[in-house]
């Protein structure tokens, strides 16, 4: 009877598994932006300038992975002064009571192959709500100073209503100025700063 050779099979190992560690954002070389629809014809799109976050990644179990950031609501941009103001003002943001909305990770979830689903509350005003992004993984490398960066893409959608930025006018011709779903879009690159926090 020929003998059957048992091998024993080598643990499988993440392939984010040297990725562990914590990473600052770098709001130099990334985007939190958003859009939205204007008017019922077109779209407008805009972006946060000042905001921080810190990520904690678990190469080996990704499920276990952080995100936190917080953003400066007065930093919103979308290229008209008139309409930053009152998107800043008491009808949007009320950025002057309320100058930080902030997101924090609460699971993640695969999505498959450089896919994840990120759930987690947004706190806009006094508002705390679920919102999920969609994230794809964008790499990882040495910067040219030596600094190791991850990149990750985001989306998500979501009802302004939900989170109190009810603010609106009828169009003559039908529909609403503003659109109440507003899509995110996030485009982020993060330094490690700490390879010993997990």
């Amino acid at each position: 009877m020929p003998k059957t050779s048992h091998k024993a099979s080598a643990p499988r190992v993440s392939p984010y598994e040297q990725l562990t560690g914590s990473y600052t954002i770098d709001p130099v070389h990334s985007t939190l932006g958003f859009s939205v629809r204007h008017a019922m014809i077109s779209h407008v799109r805009g972006k946060f300038d000042s905001f921080e976050g810190l990520l904690k990644l678990d190469g080996s179990r990704p499920t276990l992975s952080e995100a936190h950031v917080s953003v400066q609501t007065e930093s919103l941009d979308t290229g008209i002064k008139e309409r930053d103001a009152h998107l800043r003002g008491p009808d949007f943001f009320d950025s002057s009571t309320f100058p930080v909305m902030a997101f924090r990770s609460t699971r993640i979830v695969p999505a498959g192959e450089g896919e994840f689903r990120l759930l987690g509350n947004l706190r806009i005003k006094d508002i705390e709500l679920p919102l999920a992004l969609d994230v794809e993984f964008g790499g990882a490398a040495r910067d040219a100073a030596g600094q190791h960066r991850v990149g990750f893409e985001g989306r998500a959608t979501l009802r302004r209503s939900d989170w109190g930025l009810t603010w609106n006018t009828a169009l003559e011709t039908g529909g609403v100025l503003v659109s109440d779903k507003v899509s995110l879009i996030l485009d982020i690159s993060a330094v490690q700063i700490d390879r010993t926090d997990i």
